[in-house]
């Protein structure tokens, strides 16, 4: 694979053929024009990765040719090549979208420390859209990656989301557990209902059942009228019940008979309620070691694990670090209103000896 697609442009054509030259020994595609008019054409015929330019140029500059790539294509960077006299010029190019600038004569390593750059910084914004789009083809729920491991976890859930049966998602902590399911929802045939999420660890031990159940007015003291629970509020649609291991044991039991009778009761009514709703849980172990302990129920464990989903940590899936920096460094940058950060480039191996060009 190529190191980078690169435009170049120069009206010195000693200097054009040394630089193209350097860089294609490095391992870039290199396409060299000594006319601005001509890489402009060039460009709209078949996209670079990043377009390098002289400012000071007969004709039609690199200012001028900047503005351009800009107007037409702003997702291609674009580097100056200034004489020392051009900083100021070049700086000011930069507020008008220039990715960086160069001066002549320029350090050859230094000239492939910025262009590494920028290659990455075009591929990880194009790896990004690539991405969105395939979240928008999955029901717009963001899973980054684009590993094999990754790219098995929306194979499945595809497959399982329009299966109507309740699914153990099993993922260590920040690996994403609730975006799966959010994505297991909005793919399936339940998709126009709510999605309810309820984390169990953070619900006390004395107002679950009222808060997953609900209750009828007198209930108990402060019970002054009905109150609908959480799976009555998911009715046509999914709950997820998020760390289910720290569930009290007691509450196990009756979550157990909603998943076997679909049915449930409010607190203090006697009589059952339909609960016409598609339980995701999640936890951050296969529980075996919860199980053992005798802290979690084998009978609800089988219940809720006749179909589980495993997310990969980051660790087995190091590739997509980068995507996933981009990703979050792109939503932080809208939020916040800053210029959005590049991920470092990675490092590469070998010396090069510094050569003057």
């Amino acid at each position: 694979m190529s190191r980078g697609r690169i435009l170049l442009v120069d009206d010195d054509r000693d200097l054009l053929k040394a630089a193209a030259d350097w860089l294609e020994i490095s391992g870039f595609s290199v396409s060299a024009f000594d006319r601005a008019e001509e890489a402009y054409r060039q460009l709209m015929r078949e996209e670079s990765d990043v377009v390098m330019t002289d400012i000071r140029m007969p004709g039609i500059d690199g200012m001028t040719l900047l503005s351009s790539i800009v107007r037409t294509n702003g997702e291609v960077p674009v580097i100056l090549m200034t004489g020392h006299g051009d900083v100021a010029v070049a700086v000011r190019a930069m507020k008008q979208g220039a990715e960086d600038f160069i001066e002549k004569p320029y350090d050859a390593e230094h000239l492939l420390s910025v262009l590494d750059k920028a290659v990455e910084k075009r591929r990880m914004k194009q790896e990004i859209a690539r991405l969105q789009g395939l979240v928008r083809e999955s029901g717009g729920v963001e899973i980054v990656g684009d590993s094999p491991a990754i790219r098995n976890l929306r194979g499945r859930i595809a497959m399982l989301a329009d299966v109507d049966i309740d699914v153990l998602i099993i993922g260590e902590t920040g690996t994403g557990k609730e975006l799966v399911a959010r994505a297991l929802h909005r793919q399936s045939r339940r998709s126009a209902g709510p999605f309810v999420a309820l984390n169990c660890a953070a619900l006390p031990e004395s107002i679950f059942e009222s808060e997953v159940f609900g209750h009828v007015k007198g209930a108990f003291t402060g019970a002054l009228s009905d109150r609908q629970g959480k799976f009555e509020h998911a009715a046509g649609g999914t709950i997820f019940l998020d760390e289910i291991e720290s569930m009290p044991l007691a509450l196990q039991a009756k979550i157990l008979r909603v998943l076997q009778e679909r049915v449930i009761e409010r607190l203090g009514e006697n009589g059952p309620r339909p609960a016409d709703v598609r339980v995701l849980a999640a936890a951050k172990s296969d529980l075996s070691g919860e199980i053992a302990a005798g802290r979690f129920r084998e009978d609800l464990f089988y219940r809720l694990a006749t179909v589980d989903i495993r997310i990969p940590p980051l660790r087995q899936r190091q590739e997509d670090i980068g995507l996933l920096f981009g990703h979050f460094a792109s939503l932080a940058a809208h939020r916040y209103g800053r210029a959005e950060r590049q991920a470092p480039p990675h490092f590469r191996t070998g010396s090069r000896p510094t050569r003057r060009i």
